[in-house]
């Protein structure tokens, strides 16, 4: 019986190009695909070292269960600088920014609370997070609509996923984990810090407008 040639045996169920196809597309989550997910396991060797001829990193976390590519964070040498960009910065508006800093908050209490794995919350549990912060308004509509504005946006960008609504059942929205990859543990540290002089400028624009009247 011949020996076998375990080197010309696939790593895994899917080829390098079929894995790094879904990562240049966007966010790769387990649960999502779980036959793609273990074979970027198997080639994520294989993987970095493909993209970082892009200029990319492959950012895996295995425990949450994501992987994604970003811009490679070294310095890099003169050729590396002049590679164009292929993961594009979205510029976010100020109540976006404040909403996702707002929700890293709300799961950072949550996995401390030793609660489920999944962070779960209406929209109207996410309007309050984010009411105190925002210019009062006797509308409450047009309250409710910038908010849904804001949620939209930040289900594009792929930090929310909307959960298939029940019958008479108010819209949820999934916190997804990769939250934890773009709000870090340091920026969440001074959080509490930017949020107390945001109100004060806030209460002040607020007796500002008052005394005009």
């Amino acid at each position: 019986m011949p020996e076998q040639d375990f080197e010309t045996q696939p790593l895994a169920a899917h080829d390098l190009p079929s894995v790094v196809v879904p990562l240049l597309k966007g966010v790769l989550y387990q649960e999502g695909n779980p036959a793609l997910w273990n074979s970027l396991l198997g080639l994520q060797v294989r993987v970095r070292d493909y993209v970082a001829v892009l200029g990319l990193e492959l950012a895996l976390d295995e425990a949450e269960g994501y992987a994604f590519l970003r811009s490679h964070s070294g310095s890099g040498d003169e050729a590396e600088t002049k590679l164009p960009r292929l993961i594009a910065r979205r510029p976010l508006s100020f109540p976006v920014s404040l909403l996702l800093a707002l929700l890293r908050k709300k799961m950072a209490e949550f996995d401390a609370s030793g609660g489920d794995a999944r962070l779960v919350l209406s929209g109207d549990d996410i309007a309050e997070l984010i009411r105190v912060f925002l210019p009062e308004s006797s509308n409450e509509a047009k309250l409710m609509d910038q908010v849904d504005s804001h949620l939209n946006k930040i289900v594009d960008l792929g930090f929310l996923r909307r959960l298939k609504p029940q019958s008479g059942q108010k819209q949820m929205f999934e916190v997804r984990r990769i939250l934890k990859a773009f709000v870090d543990a340091q920026w969440l540290a001074e959080f509490d810090e930017r949020l107390a002089a945001y109100r004060t400028l806030l209460q002040g624009d607020r007796k500002g407008i008052g005394q005009n009247e």
